[in-house]
């Protein structure tokens, strides 16, 4: 298996990474601008962000898999992390919309905070960091515009 470059990101990694930011930033535009299905769209938006969340999680995994140079301890804690972003994400499905929007962001940061810290430990692709802190920004924030937005309208 050929290791990605450590300097930039592969242009395939970089399409799918960004356009996976599309649902987030379709879906506000949608709700800001569209009274009439606000309610089935936040849903859309909180299941999107939920799905994002547990699948970001699971980048951990992978890293307490196949990073070389973590001890026992990094790698357990690597997989311990991998599954809570998942737990953090079910129940925001099933809070009132503000509210589990506002949970996935605290999910979304808190998973940030971990790459960092993991990023102390290991090597990692000098684009991962940089790029996962776009994704955490422009996630959040739509998130946080969308709880906004459907707090303020209801």
């Amino acid at each position: 298996m050929k290791a990605l470059s450590l300097s930039s990101s592969p242009r395939y990694v970089a399409l799918l990474g960004y356009g996976g930011l599309l649902p987030f930033v379709g879906l506000l535009l949608l709700i800001l601008f569209t009274v009439e299905y606000r309610p089935f769209l936040t849903h859309a938006l909180v299941a999107y962000g939920a799905v994002i969340l547990s699948f970001v999680g699971a980048l951990h995994w992978g890293f307490a898999m196949t990073l070389q140079g973590l001890n026992a301890d990094q790698c357990r804690e690597r997989f311990i992390w991998s599954v809570i972003p998942a737990l953090i994400a079910w129940p925001a499905l099933l809070l009132p919309a503000p509210l589990g929007l506002l949970l996935l962001i605290f999910g979304f940061v808190a998973h940030y905070w971990q790459d960092r810290r993991l990023v102390k430990v290991t090597t990692l692709p000098d684009w991962y960091l940089p790029m996962r802190l776009r994704l955490t920004l422009v996630a959040s924030l739509c998130l946080l515009l969308g709880a906004i937005t459907v707090a303020v309208g209801s």
